[in-house]
């Protein structure tokens, strides 16, 4: 099997961004994104789908975290489909429900080559710290469009919204970490590709 490993590198006026990902790796990771609490987020989608990743990025800040936080998206989706290749052998599908404390976050993956993003979240705060919560979703829908999978969040409860967003992101590494094993030899569709 080739190693399922992608590098991206994106330079915008307002934005650059590195990224490298491995996805049969072990959920090590170097992040610095320059927002505190997207690292945090970050760390746990690495370790919980015992995906290597590596994020640099530099941005302005000085207006707000969204053009970083949504560049971010752009070069994990990108560097996804690199890594993943002809998608030979992948499970393709991964679920999870994670609880984290009051809120509970059930996470769907499909690596169909179609991007679609269902997002039933609803935060009791505007912000987590300096955090803008819009940003998440933000975020979520980037990595879905630009990676090419339908990704469906469902927080049915929560009251804490740095839980629920903890929560969403273990749920995506544990459903992401299941979709892109290794579990055959062909590609898992009944048109030959995804």
């Amino acid at each position: 099997m080739e190693d399922r490993i992608a590098k991206v590198h994106r330079r915008t006026k307002e934005t650059e961004v590195g990224l490298e990902l491995n996805l049969d790796g072990v959920g090590k990771y170097e992040i610095d994104t320059g927002i505190g609490f997207l690292d945090h987020m970050l760390t746990h989608l690495s370790k919980h789908s015992q995906i290597d990743l590596v994020v640099k990025a530099a941005g302005d800040l000085e207006v707000d975290a969204h053009h970083t936080v949504e560049d971010i998206a752009i070069c994990l989706g990108e560097c996804l489909c690199k890594a993943l290749g002809d998608k030979k052998g992948i499970a393709r599908y991964g679920h999870s429900s994670v609880p984290m404390e009051d809120a509970l976050a059930n996470v769907s993956v499909d690596l169909s080559g179609r991007p679609s993003c269902v997002y039933n979240v609803e935060y009791r705060s505007e912000r987590i710290g300096d955090f803008d919560v819009e940003c998440l979703e933000e975020m979520l829908r980037s990595f879905s469009n630009n990676g090419r999978f339908n990704l469906h969040i469902n927080v049915p409860y929560g009251t804490n919204s740095h839980h629920i967003a903890e929560a969403i992101f273990k749920g995506l590494g544990k459903a992401m970490g299941s979709a892109v094993s290794i579990v055959g030899t062909d590609v898992p569709s009944t048109k030959g590709q995804l």
